[in-house]
């Protein structure tokens, strides 16, 4: 029995099938020995020669998991099924399911909902394919689409793995915007195969979410299907870290009194999210950009195997500095970290210019902790939950689709993305921002209709919204 190195903390769970000739006493006093604490027994079959228990064990770490199990199996007539946790539990038959609005109680009700009389709404779709809309799940589904390729702190884990991570995604649509969503991972890492995929089941969804598919293959992806589809579609990865990441850099500024226009940025690691990062902040006005990868500076002139970093090279950096990220980071006055963990040193940060802005957003490790800069940095912000300022996109996404659905949006535009950093950051009020505090929550019931009704503006003004939601008229 292998166990999974994912089972740690607190109760964890072990179905166990016992011989009738084994004392309990014997299992008992091997959990004690190996430091667990038994909370509960539950007899799941009993029978004349064996009987099979769920044992809920207090435990302090993964290691006392292991030292229970292979006392386990020293005790002769015991076997041990499985182990889970409250995790494991939660996941049991997925984390989704599909509950009909209008029940069907009656034939009348059957010939409604089915047959005959669904022939008429049918008939009227097929008249005005517009009415999909409003006469169908259309008017409020996203999908949910993901290859498993770079599955966030996991890497290329394939479809049946990412589904997870997936169902997760739509429990997180409907729980803070009420969009049905629904998790779609596809057996397949070909760009042809993928776009044509999601093309043809398009029809049932009112917007599409890609997510946690591999640079450089997301940008065409992206590209093809914004081109291509008359429905939004926005790769979270890229788009929903930039959105978030200038929502707090907008806070941010405000404390140090620095002018975007003005700022000197870096960015390190140029991916999906460094892409639509240095994106967004072009947009919003900053002139001094440089990005940094693996092999330093991106400069016009060079050549680049991947075309966005010929694209990003082409349009940053424009005084051509060369050399290293130390060379890039002099006199700067943010660093936008969505690289790798521990790259960036105390030593650089102080090369900064006078109150310097660390977002170190690589996960789970930062490029560098914040306690190592704490006194030499104005504003540090991570993507970890264990730290202030926690750059989430689900701070984004729920809002931004309910926006885009609201309105039929065609696309979901810069502008748009704007809007929704805009409407995040006003959440953060004068009176409450500080140096640890420069995001809200993801819990604060404003920030939905906040960004919603931002994202709703930017459309009809871009011309992009195909409705004018009644509020507008």
């Amino acid at each position: 029995m292998q166990v999974s190195s994912l089972v740690q903390g607190k109760n964890i769970i072990l179905r166990i099938e016992m011989d009738s000739h084994i004392k309990f006493a014997e299992v008992a006093a091997a959990v004690a020995e190996a430091g667990g604490d038994i909370v509960a027994i539950d007899i799941v079959e009993a029978g004349k020669n064996e009987t099979v228990r769920d044992i809920t064990i207090n435990v302090a770490d993964a290691g006392l998991t292991r030292q229970i199990t292979e006392a386990f199996s020293q005790i002769a007539g015991l076997r041990l099924i499985h182990v889970s946790d409250r995790t494991f539990l939660l996941h049991l038959g997925g984390k989704l399911a599909t509950v009909p609005k209008s029940p069907i109680q009656n034939r009348d009700d059957l010939s409604r909902v089915y047959t005959p009389d669904v022939a008429r709404v049918c008939e009227a779709i097929r008249e005005d394919p517009g009415k999909a809309h409003t006469l169908s799940i259309k008017k409020n589904t996203v999908a949910v689409i993901s290859d498993g390729s770079a599955v966030l702190g996991l890497g290329n884990i394939g479809p049946r793995a990412a589904m997870p991570v997936m169902e997760g995604k739509a429990v997180l649509f409907k729980q803070f915007a009420d969009i049905d969503a629904f998790p779609i991972c596809l057996e397949t890492q070909d760009t042809e195969e993928i776009i044509r995929t999601v093309k043809n089941i398009s029809t049932a969804f009112g917007g599409i979410n890609l997510e946690d598919i591999s640079s450089p293959r997301c940008f065409e992806i992206e590209k093809r299907l914004r081109e291509e589809l008359d429905i939004p579609v926005f790769h979270d990865d890229q788009h929903g870290t930039a959105v978030v990441m200038y929502a707090g850099l907008i806070n941010a500024l405000k404390l140090v009194n620095k002018s975007i226009s003005d700022i000197k940025v870096v960015v390190c690691g140029i991916g999906a999210a460094g892409v639509a990062c240095a994106n967004i902040l072009l947009a919003a006005g900053v002139t001094e950009l440089i990005g940094v990868d693996r092999k330093g500076i991106l400069v016009s002139g060079e050549a680049y195997e991947n075309p966005m970093k010929q694209w990003f090279a082409a349009h940053t950096n424009p005084k051509r500095i060369t050399g290293t990220l130390q060379d890039a980071l002099h006199g700067a006055d943010v660093f936008i970290g969505v690289s790798s963990g521990g790259l960036l040193a105390r030593e650089d940060v102080k090369t900064m210019a006078p109150d310097p802005i660390i977002f170190a957003m690589a996960n789970p490790t930062p490029e560098i902790l914040p306690e190592a800069i704490e006194d030499i940095a104005a504003v540090v912000a991570t993507g970890r939950s264990d730290y202030p300022n926690q750059i989430n996109n689900v701070l984004c996404f729920p809002g931004i689709f309910r926006g885009a659905l609201d309105c039929r949006a065609s696309e979901i535009n810069e502008p748009m993305k704007l809007a929704a950093a805009e409407a995040i950051a006003s959440i953060v009020s004068d009176e409450e921002r500080n140096k640890h505090h420069i995001i809200p929550s993801v819990f604060n019931p404003k920030i939905v209709k906040a960004v919603r009704e931002r994202v709703v503006e930017a459309a009809l003004d871009t011309r992009v919204a195909r409705k004018i939601p009644k509020e507008y008229r």
